[in-house]
C-alpha cells in the first residue's frame, strides 16, 4: 500500500502555516527530497504553462515553494514543458501567466527545443512502439512533476499521468513526425481528420486555433496540411458544428497514455520522481485550449505521494467524491448527487489509464490517505 499525503485547500486560521502555501512546504517535507536528489544535480520541475486564454493553471507561487524545496538539498532544478503551440509563442504565454525566472526561482525551459522537435526516442510497448520522449527529460536524473488535475475533451481526467504522457512527450520527433510524438496517443489508428461540408459553417475556428497554421479554407473547401500537422486535437474540438471530427479510440487511447507514461519514467531511477497534483481550478478541459471555464468542482487541495498510481487513483476519488458548482458546466450537465462529475461531462473510460498504469507496474491503486494540516 502506498502512502499519498494531503492538504485541504481550506484555510481556516490567520496564520500562515495554515495557508495553501504554507500547507504545501509541509507537504514537500514529507518527501524527504535531500535523500532523492544530491547536490548539483539537475531536478526537471514538470508543469502544463497554460495557453493565451487558459489562465487556470498552477500559480507560480506554488511553483517557487516546489523550486525552494529542491533548491534547499542543493540540487539546480528549472521548470520545464514541452512545445505546445510555436515555442517562442509558448514562452510569451508562460511569461504572461506568471511563470518566468523571477517569479519561479528558477529557469522556465522548453523540454524538446523551440521548435518542439528536440526528443529521444524510448521503447514504448505494443500500441505505440517508440515514443519521442522530451530530451531535457530524458537526459536529467529527478522530476518533480507538478500537475493541474482537471477534465478533458478525450482523456476525461487529466492527471499526472497525462503530464508525463502528453507533457513529457514532443508534439514530433524530427525523423518520425506526429507518428512517434503525442499525436500517436491522441490519433492512434486513425486515418486524419474528418471533415463533413454538410455541417460546417465556415466560421474558421478550426483555422485560427491551428498552432501550425495548417488549415485552410478556400473556395468552399476544407484542407490542411497533413504532413506538419500534430495531429493535436485542437481543432477538432473547437468546432461547435461537429464538422470536423478526428476519430479516437477511446480505450487504445486511455491504455497508450499509460504506456507513454511509463516510457517517460523508464528514462529515470527508482526513487528520481515526485508527483505533486494540485486539486484546484478543477475546470471541464486541458489548459492547453484557448480558454478557461469556470471550475466544475471546488477547490479541494494538494496531494503528493512517490508512488504514481496511488496519488492519481486518491485524486480521482476525491475529485468523484465531490458535489458540483452551480454556475458551471456541471450544471449543464445536470449534474445529481453522487454523480462522477468528470465522466458526465466528458464521457471517457477515464479509470483505464490508471488501471493500465498500474498493470505496467507504475504504482498501485492502494493507498492510505494521510492527511497533512498544521
Amino acid at each position: 500500500m502506498a502512502t499519498v499525503y494531503f492538504s485541504t485547500a481550506r484555510t481556516l486560521r490567520w496564520d500562515y502555516h495554515h495557508s495553501v502555501p504554507g500547507k504545501l512546504e509541509a507537504l514537500l517535507g514529507k518527501m524527504t527530497f535531500s535523500e532523492r536528489f544530491t547536490k548539483d544535480e539537475w531536478v526537471a520541475v514538470k508543469m502544463h504553462w497554460g495557453s493565451h486564454g487558459a489562465f487556470r493553471i498552477i500559480p507560480p507561487v506554488m511553483i517557487r515553494k516546489v523550486v525552494d524545496a529542491v533548491k534547499a538539498t542543493g540540487a539546480k532544478p528549472f521548470v520545464t514543458d514541452t512545445v505546445r503551440i510555436m515555442g517562442l509563442d509558448y514562452i510569451d504565454v508562460a511569461n504572461q501567466n506568471g511563470l518566468n525566472h523571477l517569479s519561479c526561482g528558477a529557469p522556465v525551459v522548453l523540454a524538446d527545443g523551440l521548435y518542439g522537435r528536440d526528443s529521444i526516442l524510448v521503447k514504448a510497448g505494443p500500441i505505440l512502439g517508440d515514443i519521442a520522449v522530451a530530451s531535457a527529460i530524458h537526459d536529467t536524473p529527478a522530476m518533480v512533476v507538478c500537475t493541474h488535475t482537471k477534465g478533458h475533451i478525450n482523456a476525461g481526467y487529466a492527471g499526472a499521468i497525462k503530464n508525463l504522457a502528453m507533457g513529457c512527450v514532443s508534439s514530433s520527433h524530427r525523423l518520425e513526425g506526429w507518428k512517434k510524438g503525442r499525436g500517436a496517443m491522441h490519433c492512434h489508428g486513425e486515418l486524419g481528420l474528418q471533415w463533413n461540408p454538410e455541417l460546417c459553417t465556415f466560421c474558421e475556428q478550426c483555422k485560427n486555433v491551428c498552432p501550425l497554421h495548417s488549415i485552410e479554407f478556400k473556395d468552399g473547401t476544407f484542407s490542411y496540411h497533413e504532413k506538419n500537422c500534430w495531429h493535436c486535437g485542437r481543432c477538432s474540438r473547437v468546432c461547435q458544428e461537429g464538422a470536423l471530427t478526428l476519430p479516437q479510440d477511446d480505450e487504445t487511447f486511455q491504455k497508450s497514455m499509460a504506456e507513454a507514461a511509463a516510457a517517460v519514467l523508464s528514462t529515470f531511477k527508482k526513487g528520481k520522481v515526485v508527483y505533486v497534483n494540485f486539486l484546484f481550478q478543477i475546470q471541464p478541459e486541458c489548459d492547453c485550449m484557448p480558454v478557461a471555464d469556470v471550475p466544475v468542482i471546488q477547490d479541494q487541495g494538494m496531494m503528493i505521494s512517490d508512488d504514481l498510481v496511488a496519488v492519481e487513483q486518491a485524486s480521482l476519488d476525491m475529485l468523484r467524491a465531490a458535489p458540483a458548482l452551480p454556475q458551471s458546466a456541471a450544471e449543464e450537465a445536470q449534474i445529481k448527487p453522487g454523480d462522477d462529475i468528470l465522466f458526465k461531462i466528458n464521457p471517457r473510460p477515464m479509470q483505464l489509464q490508471i488501471d493500465e498504469a498500474e498493470r505496467l507496474g507504475l504504482g498501485t491503486k492502494k493507498y492510505e490517505l494521510v492527511r497533512i494540516e498544521p
